[in-house]
Order: structure tokens, then C-alpha cells, then sequence
């Protein structure tokens, strides 16, 4: 597949990833991956399981080491620093899993989370606890009960609010479906697209519900054993889903 006409640093673009060799203990699971998400651009990540998406999104974060290659966020080479660093410049990450503490309360993390970026001079709070609310409005009546109390369903939306709240130059969100039913996912996904419309972040996300994901994306990446086999505007592969199919069994498509 031949490399994006664009470069590390170009104007516009909020994420530049090049060339990216990315693994455990230097065995790469991640190969020569090249992807760019533009300012208020959703993008999708897309593969089976083990194709090496949470490696590029954990990499990308600060949590992993890349072995090779650049990733840029807004021109500035991050590869690397670390993810408490990261965070304070404008990357926020929602991880597998949710990382919610059980004995708080939904106020309490939404609290937290944006007086801890005002105190360490990330990004100014521009998103108030009432100007999430209407992003997020089911949270509403959930301010006061504890996270370990919640849904499956409203922990999501909260764990995609407590990075909200800090106002993200980027938003990275790594499998938002997990455990859930379609139905739930069917009303959560739609929150990154108004995180990028309303709050203008850059959003990449991994999912495994494609139709869903290819929705409310600009844009997709297609991993498969490592590497990026297809790519392109969300509108073009809703209507190649042979192509999606053909990744999802690790061949190439034609």
C-alpha cells in the first residue's frame, strides 16, 4: 500500500503516525504503520482481535514504547513521552476496560478529572460540568451514585465523559462496545462524533461493530496481523464491505 502524500508535521493535521514499529520487549506487533487524524476528524480503527489496535493506541498514549518510527501530535514529536505528559498537552485516553474507581461517584470523577488539568496546566476547562451534561445528558441522573453502581452502558458514557471534561486536543477511545449490547452501542458511539463536531477534538477509536463505527466516521484504517491494509473515506468502504471481509481474514485485498 502506498505511504499518504503527507508528512510528519504537516499544518492541519493533529496526529501524524509514520513508519511505526510498536510491540513488547522489542518484538514488534505493530509494523510500519502510517496514519494522520486531522483536527475535529473521527477516525475509526478497524481489524480482528489481535491485529495490534490496542498496541498502536497504547504506543500512541505514552504507555508503550514505540521501537521505531515518529508519532507527532499537532507538528510536536511525542514518541515515547510519557502518558502523564501527554495527558497535560491535550491527548486523553479511554482504555479497554474503562479504568473507573467503583467508590466514587460520577460527579466525583467528572470533578476530578477536570480540576486535576486546570491544577497541572493542561489544556483550559473549557467544558463545565452543565456543558457536558448536555453532551451527555443520561449522566444526569447518574451524578450521584457511585461508578461501581452504574450500568455497563453508563459506565462507557462515563469514562468517555471524564476524558471529555478536560477538553482533549485528542481523544483516543479503545473498544467503547466492549460487553455491551448493540442497542447500548448503538446510542454510545454516537458521542465521539458530537466530541469532535461540538469540542472540535481529533478522535481515533477502536471498534468492533464496523457498520456502527463506519457511521459516525470520516475516516477508517483496516489493521490486519499487524499492519494497515485498507484505508479510506468511511462513506467509500461502507459501500466495499467485501474488502472489510477480505482484511478480517488476514489476506490482502486486491
Amino acid at each position: 500500500m502506498p505511504a499518504p502524500a503527507t508528512s510528519p508535521g504537516t499544518p492541519g493535521h493533529a496526529l501524524v503516525v509514520r513508519d511505526l514499529f510498536a510491540g513488547y520487549q522489542q518484538v514488534p506487533v505493530v509494523r510500519e504503520l502510517n496514519l494522520e487524524v486531522r483536527p475535529g476528524e473521527v477516525v475509526a480503527l478497524l481489524g480482528p482481535n489481535g491485529a495490534g489496535k490496542t498496541t498502536t493506541l497504547e504506543t500512541i498514549a505514552g504507555l508503550n514504547r514505540p521501537i521505531s518510527g515518529t508519532i507527532e501530535l499537532s507538528g510536536e514529536n511525542i514518541g515515547g513521552t510519557p502518558a502523564y505528559v501527554l495527558a497535560h498537552r491535550g491527548l486523553a485516553l479511554v482504555p479497554e476496560g474503562r479504568a473507573l474507581f467503583p467508590g466514587l461517584t460520577v460527579r466525583e470523577h467528572l470533578r476530578l478529572a477536570g480540576g486535576r488539568a486546570s491544577k497541572k496546566g493542561a489544556r483550559k476547562v473549557a467544558s463545565s460540568e452543565a456543558e457536558l451534561l448536555e453532551m451527555l445528558p443520561e449522566l444526569r441522573k447518574c451524578l450521584g451514585r457511585k461508578a461501581g453502581l452504574l450500568s455497563g452502558g453508563e459506565q462507557q458514557m462515563l469514562a468517555v465523559g471524564r476524558a471529555l471534561v478536560t477538553r482533549p486536543r485528542l481523544l483516543l477511545v479503545d473498544e467503547m462496545s466492549l460487553g455491551l449490547a448493540p442497542v447500548i452501542v448503538e446510542r454510545l458511539l454516537p458521542i465521539l462524533r458530537r466530541a469532535a463536531d461540538a469540542l472540535g477534538a481529533s478522535v481515533l477509536f477502536v471498534e468492533q461493530h464496523v457498520a456502527l463505527a463506519l457511521e459516525i466516521s470520516d475516516r477508517a484504517y483496516v489493521l490486519a496481523h499487524g499492519r494497515i491494509r485498507i484505508e479510506g473515506p468511511a462513506a467509500e468502504l461502507r459501500e466495499r464491505r467485501e474488502l472489510l471481509a477480505v482484511s478480517y481474514l488476514g489476506e490482502t485485498a486486491a
